[in-house]
């Protein structure tokens, strides 16, 4: 039967587009699915905002009639504005180790970007910086955070194979806590009181829910200048609160206010939910939600999904309070282990706070770049 590509169009499309991971991992026990229904979403204009800034495409690879790969393609126009140049993103990829079926997928998804009037590819990237990016290089024998990526070990060779060259790596930690030693108890109070802060300590989602909003236009202010970050407008603000409030557990919440109660600082961490979503196998009812729920309240490992400090409080210890505090709460419910999301390789001051812990650095993600030529 040969090979073919189609443009992702029907619901039949959406839902082969999504389940062709959970065949490709199927046997793999590092891989975490996502819920189903909530990615087929975020791939539509009708329930993600981010189609109002951003144009996109997706097609699938059929070799002998299965699908064998899948990729998407976006113009992020807010991306295009605040850069001043022509750059589109891949994202989404994957696929069998099949040079004909990668050649396609990315020569289709290149072709369109072309068209756009795009003169550099990047990738993977997402709608926006809480969306998938990167590419797992290293660390393929680890199991990921619910916010990371995973991906097969030949992914590496087939884009360098196609001319793709490394853009900018993330790194990603594992920490191990102990108990608080006095000093860095000392130096967050000392800390607090010098600069007039407080601290914000939660139980509930209600409770935090005022201050949602808040957090994610500190997020803004505090990611502007990092690769790839577009601002996200109150749209997609509302979108990510609604996606994502109801996954937290509050109490392993921080955040730190100024004298006049201004939100200055945050941290989010989040009970591992890596393997209460592999049990729960892409679906949250009947079963997957009560494994979400027993892992959010009994953690194991916790998860360091988000921190952001205003540009005028850094290098004044707002992150060693954040962190005092939040490891408090992890020592409360006798949780060791910490897995770190994300981090540019350049960031080296949130690097080295991390290296203040016993650590290993285990994985690290790459975003590809590639000039392309229109033929």
């Amino acid at each position: 039967m040969g090979i073919s590509i189609k443009e992702v169009s029907t619901a039949l499309d959406y839902r082969n587009f999504v389940m062709f991971q959970f065949e490709l991992y199927k046997n793999n026990s590092y891989w975490v699915p996502p819920i189903i229904k909530d990615e087929i979403k975020a791939l539509q204009k009708e329930y993600n905002p981010a189609f109002k800034f951003c144009a996109s495409k997706y097609w699938l690879v059929f070799k002998n009639g299965k699908v064998a790969g899948r990729i998407g393609a976006i113009v992020n126009q807010l991306a295009l504005e605040k850069t001043g140049e022509n750059i589109g993103r891949f994202t989404r990829s994957e696929f069998i180790d099949d040079n004909e079926v990668v050649d396609l997928l990315f020569s289709t998804a290149e072709k369109w970007l072309i068209d756009q009037g795009m003169k550099t590819v990047q990738g993977p990237l997402g709608y926006t910086n809480l969306d998938h990016q990167g590419m797992m290089i290293e660390g393929h024998n680890h199991l990921p955070s619910a916010a990371s990526e995973y991906h097969l070990p030949y992914y590496k060779d087939q884009m360098e194979r196609l001319g793709y060259e490394k853009n900018i790596d993330w790194l990603e930690f594992r920490l191990f806590i102990k108990e608080i030693p006095e000093k860095a108890q000392r130096i967050s109070d000392m800390m607090i009181t010098r600069n007039k802060l407080k601290v914000g300590h939660y139980t509930s989602t209600k409770e935090l829910q005022p201050y949602a909003k808040e957090i994610f236009n500190l997020l803004n202010t505090a990611f502007d200048e990092l690769f790839s970050v577009v601002p996200l407008n109150s749209e997609m603000i509302d979108y990510y609160i609604k996606r994502y409030l109801m996954l937290m557990n509050p109490k392993f919440v921080k955040l730190v206010f100024d004298e006049s109660d201004k939100l200055v600082a945050f941290i989010i961490g989040l009970p591992s939910l890596s393997e209460a979503l592999q049990k729960a196998n892409g679906k949250l009812f009947p079963f997957g939600w009560w494994h979400i729920r027993k892992a959010l309240k009994n953690p194991k490992v916790v998860d360091l999904m988000l921190t952001g400090i205003l540009p005028e409080y850094q290098g004044k210890g707002v992150a060693a309070i954040l962190i005092n505090e939040l490891q408090k709460v992890m020592i409360e419910h006798e949780v060791t282990d910490v897995e770190t999301t994300g981090i540019f390789e350049t960031n080296t001051k949130a690097i080295q706070n991390w290296k203040n812990y016993e650590h290993i650095q285990h994985k690290r993600k790459r975003c590809w770049s590639k000039k392309l030529i229109n033929q």
